[in-house]
This record gives C-alpha cells, structure tokens and sequence, in this order.
C-alpha cells in the first residue's frame, strides 16, 4: 500500500463499556491497515501514522500527515537535537512518508544520517553550506510541478539561508534556480539578471546588512516576492536587524518572513507555485 494514498486524520479508540458502539467506529481503512499489519506488510510506525497522522519515536514525533494538510512536508529541525535524535525522526519519516528533510544539521548530525541510511534503499543528499540533508527512499515517487522559484542573494555569505529554502522548494518538486551575489552595492548586478528573475514565479530574495535588495527587486519584477532578512551584518543594527525592519517599511509589495528564515520563506513559495501548477493544470 502507498502511503501517499492515505487521507491522515484522527480516530479515537473507545472502550467497550463507551456509550458508543466500538464496531462502528472501526472503518475500512483503520480494517486495512490493522489487517496490512498482522501480515507483515506494515510497520508499527507506519500503521500509527496512517491511524494517528504522526509516528512516535524515543526523539519526538513525526507529522507524517504534515504535506496532506499543509502541502509541504515536515522537516526536522536538527538544530538543539543530538545527532540520534535526528536520526530517529529520520527514519520514521522515511518510514512513513517516503522521505525526509533535515534543516539546520551540523557535520556531525549530517554524518549519523549518511550512516544511518547507507545500507538502505534510498538517497541521501547533503548540502554542507545550507546544513540541509534529504534522504529519498527508492520507492517514494517525488513530485513535479510546472513552475519556477527563483532565489536571489545579496552576497555569496547569504548562501545557508537561501540554501535552506531551496531544499523546500525542490522537495514540492517546483523548478529553482539561485543566482548569486547580485546585491546593491553594484545595482548593474541584479539588472543583468533581470530576465532570468522575470521568468519565475515566484522570487526569495536573500539580504543582510540594510536589507535593499528585496525592495529594489520586486519594484521590478509582476510575481510575489519574499524578503528574507540575514544575519550577514555587523554592528549596530547587525544580525539581520537592520535588514528586517528596512524590508517591514519597504515602499514596493513584497512579503517578508524573519530573520534567517529560509526554510519558512521556502515553504511560502512552494505553496504559491503549488497553487500556480493546479491553475495552469485546470
């Protein structure tokens, strides 16, 4: 059975001496899985997953029906987790889902997952800069949209945050390109670029210091534009600060997520290009 092909929700176990009928609230999928079980063609984890929505590990749980809900899968947020505890979720996301996105991994939590899944049937793909890992198991089918994220920095240093939210943007399977280095300091930078920022759908736009970027970029492009403020400034009004309150009065139409949110302005363009994929679809 595919996992994809569930519909998560909650189901609530009864007793016996319930007002309830226990035997009514039994339904063809909770049958389905309970029987897929028994034969051995299902995990634990994966049966609590399609019965609770979330699997349970000794490091957390996973929300495994997170992407049926929200349209983005969840990630696991490496960061104030010991490598193991990764690991665990890892696996159960993998489990149940197919797949997994770490977000914020350190060489040694980057390290655990490779080993973990080194001799299993999947993928696993490490960006060092970004602290991002996605692991593909080889039956999960990923999926494709007819749509394009395009993600601009300021400077090459902004590259872990622009990083992050393209590993969300490539998990919803939208096409993304980063163009680098393109800051204001030198305007004639972005506007070589100008063309191959046009042709997305959506643009991240990636800046510390003031923050000038974004602003002067969706003054110039037709699609929504995020602002991604960055900790790349020093001093007064440094680690992103500056940059974040310039982008909260910027006088063009852009929208704006925290300080060095990749992963939450990834997820916002990917649930833009999903709903430009279905238009175009329809």
């Amino acid at each position: 059975m595919n996992v994809d092909e569930w519909q998560f929700r909650h189901y609530y176990i009864r007793w016996t001496n319930d007002s309830y009928d226990p035997v009514e609230n039994i339904t063809e999928p909770m049958r389905e899985t309970l029987e897929a079980v028994a034969a051995g063609e299902l995990s634990v984890a994966a049966a609590e997953a399609r019965l609770s929505g979330y699997a349970t590990t000794p490091s957390g749980r996973f929300d495994a029906a997170r992407e049926q809900r929200r349209g983005i899968p969840e990630a696991i947020l490496a960061e104030g987790k010991t490598p193991r505890e990764v690991v665990d979720l890892a696996e159960a996301a993998v489990e149940t889902t197919g797949r997994t996105l770490v977000t914020r991994a350190d060489e040694a939590t980057c390290e655990a997952i490779e080993a973990a899944f080194v001799d299993e049937s999947a993928t696993v793909s490490v960006d060092d800069r970004a602290g991002t890992v996605t692991v593909i198991g080889d039956s999960f089918d990923s999926p494709s949209l007819s749509a394009a994220v395009c993600i601009i920095t300021g400077g090459t240093s902004d590259y872990p945050v622009a990083g992050e939210a393209a590993a969300v943007i490539e998990a919803v399977g939208a096409e993304c390109q980063i163009i680098q280095d393109i800051g204001v300091a030198n305007i004639d930078r972005l506007f070589d670029q100008l063309d191959r920022i046009r042709a997305a759908d959506v643009v991240i736009a990636v800046a510390g210091r003031e923050g000038a970027l974004p602003t002067v970029v969706a003054g110039q492009v037709d699609c929504p534009v995020i602002g991604v403020p960055v900790s790349t400034g020093y001093g007064h009004g440094g680690d992103g600060e500056a940059a974040l309150l310039g982008l909260l009065q910027s006088c063009t139409v852009l929208s704006v997520v925290n300080i060095d949110a990749g992963f939450v302005a990834g997820a916002q363009a990917a649930l833009i290009v999903q709903q430009a994929d279905r238009s175009a679809s329809s």
